[in-house]
């Protein structure tokens, strides 16, 4: 089902989508200083709200694009999506104090709530459960391609024409993308399954994942683990090129850590389908929190100071592999109940475990000055609250089965 040439095609431009916003952020990190400073920015981790109030955009973003989609259909919705973040990109050329920039850095994030949301949406009208899981996961193999290279082509497009080339370059990228999408992606919303845009449909469907047990615990722990991921994502400059002095090295060391992701999203969509994504997100759950939790563990014997860089870049290759497995699983999961709400579904999704992600990003990164042991906790704690929601969710799963056979036999 996923050999033909339709499917392959659909995996990489739904990829290249969602990408745009891994693209928008992971270009603009070789600049992170330099803008700030630009603009007269006196504390470093102010620095990283350039990335923080993208995914906060997002947040905001999902919970309108989605039900639009839902509504007007899905290529319409992606349209207006795509409109919004140029122009947010073209006030980031022409920002003319720090403040502007970060409003044009949110608007950026509203207008990628678009492919972001619309994109899973539409994965979830052809797809359902662990083949969902799968596809996701190839998604998530080419995705990681973006992370690997923009930083490369930001401090590529720095030294030869300046910080807002960066910005002209994602306007580009977009427009390419825009255009492959309009003529080569049929819309996948059925006429008959279009509901009317309402804030009534949209508070039903609110109700509905709150009252969806399995869907409110994946939408949280997603929530935890984005945030734990937003730490790293917004201080990684700050983190490599500065506390570890590693100055232009910093492109091709976060590439490394983002093929480690690439190759865990790979190796989950072989293994899916054998194990199920319930086995394989448990699994890499505890993978996650045992190795972020020994990290932290490490900190302590090193005083909180900062180990050796090859320690250090070991542990983040194994948590960062773990969370590429979380990545190609967890959307799948809170998303299975949700199919006859698909649109509506991935946008409370991703609307809520943004607001969870974003404050909890913003505030364990402003405690990062001198040493990574912010962000190793950050990870620790992640892990250990997912883990904590993952065995409850299990355990009251195992409980209603017994009680389920049970009845059974009392019928019988």
């Amino acid at each position: 089902m996923l050999k033909n040439k339709n499917s392959a095609e659909f995996i990489m431009l739904m990829a290249f989508m969602m990408a745009l916003g891994a693209f928008s952020i992971d270009a603009i990190l070789p600049a992170m200083k330099i803008i700030g400073d630009n603009y007269g920015v006196q504390n470093p981790n102010d620095n990283q709200l350039l990335v923080s109030l993208v995914f906060l955009g997002l947040a905001i973003g999902q919970i309108f694009f989605g039900p639009l989609s839902d509504s007007l259909g899905r290529k319409p919705a992606v349209y207006y999506g795509f409109l919004i973040f140029i122009l947010g990109s073209i006030l980031s050329v022409f920002a003319t104090s720090f403040e502007i920039m970060l409003v044009s850095r949110f608007i950026q994030g509203v207008g990628l709530g678009a492919p972001r949301t619309i994109g899973v949406a539409m994965v979830r009208d052809r797809f359902v459960g662990d083949l969902m899981a799968r596809v996701m996961s190839f998604i998530m193999v080419i995705f990681i391609l973006v992370p690997i290279v923009a930083p490369a082509i930001g401090q590529g497009m720095l030294f030869l024409a300046g910080w807002k080339s960066i910005y002209l370059t994602q306007i580009a990228v977009a427009l390419i993308i825009l255009v492959w999408f309009f003529f080569r992606q049929e819309e996948t919303l059925k006429p008959e399954n279009k509901i009317p845009f309402s804030v009534f449909t949209i508070n039903r469907a609110v109700l509905e994942i709150f009252k969806t047990r399995t869907t409110l615990v994946f939408t949280l722990i997603i929530g935890f683990i984005q945030g734990a991921f937003l730490v790293y994502l917004s201080s990684a400059q700050q983190v490599f090129q500065y506390q570890y002095g590693l100055g232009d090295k910093f492109p091709l060391i976060f590439a490394l850590l983002a093929a480690s992701i690439g190759i865990a999203s790979l190796v989950n969509s072989k293994l899916v389908m054998t194990f199920g994504m319930e086995k394989m997100t448990y699994w890499a759950l505890i993978a996650f929190t045992i190795i972020s939790c020994g990290a932290a563990l490490l900190f302590f014997f090193t005083s909180l100071q900062n180990p050796s860089f090859w320690i250090f870049m070991g542990l983040l290759v194994f948590l960062l592999f773990s969370t590429g497995i979380l990545f190609g699983n967890l959307n799948a999961l809170a998303m299975k109940p949700l199919g006859h709400i698909a649109g509506l579904g991935s946008t409370v999704v991703g609307f809520v475990s943004t607001l969870i992600s974003v404050p909890l990003g913003i505030w364990i990164g402003r405690f990062i000055i001198d040493t990574a042991f912010p962000l190793v906790l950050g990870f620790a704690g992640a892990g250990l609250l997912s883990l904590a929601l993952i065995s409850w969710l299990r355990a009251q799963n195992k409980q209603e089965q017994f009680e389920l056979e049970m009845s059974v036999k009392e019928i019988s």
